[in-house]
């Protein structure tokens, strides 16, 4: 959530309870005042404030990202997020490799908000280097054409973000 402390105003301030658990030696005990805090972070994060309407004049950005558990994405336009989408990756998909991760989670992100994306030309940051040059590389396994049959059709371009700036 800290990447997106500048469109929550008082960020530090309610976040302040979670953070300090996160301290060195800090021991782990999460009460009532760590749930209050949790719960009005993930009300202003989800509130009208923070999130915009989309403009269908302007450009779509799709920031993706995947770790070891999971996958995300976020709906951009201008610099602000329109949407949030994240998924735990099951035990089956623990075992892929960084590059497929990285993949579903532009996958995951096209099949959510195809209909915003599908008009005009859009830009997919991602902090995986190699699938900068997706468009040109061979096709070696099954589990590649399929998965790029999906992007047939789309006008996208995919721009690389070194991953400690891409949160």
């Amino acid at each position: 959530a800290g990447y997106y402390r500048r469109f929550v105003r008082n960020f530090g301030i309610i976040s302040r309870p979670l953070t300090e658990l996160l301290r060195k030696g800090a021991i782990f005990v999460w009460t009532e005042l760590q749930e209050q805090a949790f719960l009005a972070l993930k009300q202003a994060l989800t509130s009208a404030p923070v999130l915009a309407l989309p403009d269908f004049s302007k450009t779509f950005s799709v920031e993706t990202d995947a770790s070891g558990t999971g996958i995300g994405a976020v709906l951009m336009q201008g610099g602000h997020p329109l949407a949030y989408l994240s998924r735990a990756l099951g035990p089956r998909s623990w075992g892929l490799s960084t590059y497929e991760k990285e993949y579903m989670a532009i996958l995951m992100a096209l099949e959510q908000w195809r209909s915003y994306l599908q008009h005009a030309e859009f830009q997919i940051v991602t902090d995986h280097r190699s699938l900068v040059q997706l468009t040109e590389q061979r096709l070696h396994t099954p589990w590649q054409q399929k998965v790029f049959a999906k992007l047939v059709g789309l006008q996208y371009k995919i721009v690389y973000r070194k991953g400690v700036d891409n949160g």
